[in-house]
């Protein structure tokens, strides 16, 4: 009797008319495994894709003794069994039959739960999903998240039948590689039904859609913060475009101002919002443009650049995730240039200064905490701010589109635009 024989057969085991397959095929088949026991009697009730790596199954023959002969015959047999060239370990079954126990995920519904293996969260987008799913019938509304299972989704049908339809179509199948990042090297859908009925969906976003409301609120912040970055020519990731621009300046031995930023920003077109802030121990400023166009032939030109000669103040900018500030202070630190100063206004009508009253327009609540956004009393415009001596004022030379102004305190050269 061979080493193999004993192998797969332990005799201290009770014969059953339910045998226990192991090491079989991942998504092994029912008729491979009826072609596999029916040579030794009639095979009545399978159980396929057992165990957490789904390789394992139950076979119930109609008799006790049909199960035996073939436990009998691979214990002795130096030809074990195989499928699909695997060698597959034979045993009996310490139940005498097979039931049926559905679980939720086992009870046809009109909401899948689908699992994505082999990728990470934004991998796959929320209109990948779509894309697949809704080749089946038409999808009402999907939501994604992230267990311990791995990235999921639930995909919501009108009935259970178009449900069922595209979860025998795609479940153990991968979605095409062309609509894949190109890291991702293997995506396998893992699909059951979920026990909802119809899923709450509170707002469109990159992680969830209700295909059925197009009035429900859209938000705008998740879906910038999602977008999956596409490829240049030159194979690197491109940023995804905003009106907002994010200018992150090092080596700052001069203090930058709003009027600063402003006076920087608007050469290539008007600034509706500014607001700097603090992070990660450096200055930082959100830029609001009007449209995207704008934004971006500012950042093409400015992008690396320096706001004063000898290095000082260089200017990274990147694009930002929003796309309209909340501005609420007017102060030296936020300004929102798409709504009028009134006291400013009053102040120049009366010729007498306007009282400390903090002048309140939208507000910058960003998730910068530390961005200080303290209440200042008005800032009239049209004066210059001490720190700069007359004739020093960024003011006093006109703004060249593609030029930057050299605002150091004292000084009146030529406008600098160097790295």
């Amino acid at each position: 009797m061979s080493g193999a024989g004993h192998a797969q057969f332990r005799y201290t085991q009770t014969p059953s008319k339910v045998i226990h397959l192991r090491n079989l095929p991942w998504e092994c088949h029912e008729d491979e495994l009826i072609q596999l026991c029916s040579p030794f009697g009639k095979v009545v009730n399978t159980k396929c894709n057992v165990g957490a790596n789904k390789n394992q199954a139950f076979v119930e023959f109609a008799e006790q003794s049909q199960a035996i002969a073939m436990v009998s015959y691979y214990a002795s047999s130096p030809d074990p069994a195989h499928i699909r060239g695997k060698t597959v370990y034979i045993q009996y079954s310490n139940r005498q039959e097979i039931v049926h126990n559905k679980s939720p995920g086992d009870v046809p519904g009109n909401v899948l739960l689908v699992t994505i293996e082999g990728v990470e969260a934004g991998d796959v987008s929320i209109e990948v999903i779509h894309l697949v799913f809704s080749a089946f019938g038409f999808v009402h509304k999907i939501a994604t998240f992230e267990k311990a299972a791995g990235f999921q989704a639930l995909i919501q049908f009108s009935d259970a039948e178009t449900a069922c339809t595209a979860k025998n179509q795609l479940d153990g199948r991968s979605i095409p590689r062309y609509l894949l990042p190109p890291h991702v090297t293997s995506c396998n859908l893992r699909i059951s039904y979920s026990a909802h009925t119809d899923l709450n969906i509170k707002f469109q976003s990159h992680r969830s859609r209700d295909y059925t409301n197009p009035y429900l609120p859209v938000n705008s912040t998740a879906f910038e913060g999602s977008l999956q970055p596409g490829l240049g020519t030159d194979g690197k990731k491109l940023e995804p475009e905003s009106n907002v621009l994010l200018a992150a300046i090092e080596n700052m031995q001069y203090a930058v101002t709003v009027d600063t930023l402003h006076m920087v920003f608007s050469s290539f077109g008007p600034v509706q919002k500014i607001a700097i802030f603090e992070k990660n121990g450096g200055t930082q400023a959100l830029i609001q443009y009007p449209d995207v166009t704008t934004a971006t032939v500012a950042k093409e030109a400015l992008e690396g650049h320096c706001i004063y000669d000898g290095g000082y103040c260089k200017l990274h900018i990147t694009y930002s995730r929003h796309t309209d500030l909340n501005i609420k202070a007017y102060s030296d630190r936020s300004r929102d240039y798409t709504i009028p100063n009134p006291n400013i206004a009053s102040s120049q009508l009366s010729g007498v200064p306007s009282a400390s009253t903090t002048w309140q327009t939208h507000l910058v609540t960003s998730e910068y905490p530390n961005s200080g956004y303290a209440a200042a009393g008005p800032v009239d415009p049209s004066q210059e701010p001490s720190s700069w001596p007359p004739g020093a004022s960024p003011a006093a030379g006109s703004i060249h589109t593609g030029f930057q102004p050299d605002l150091r305190p004292g000084v009146s050269s030529p406008p600098y635009y160097g790295k």
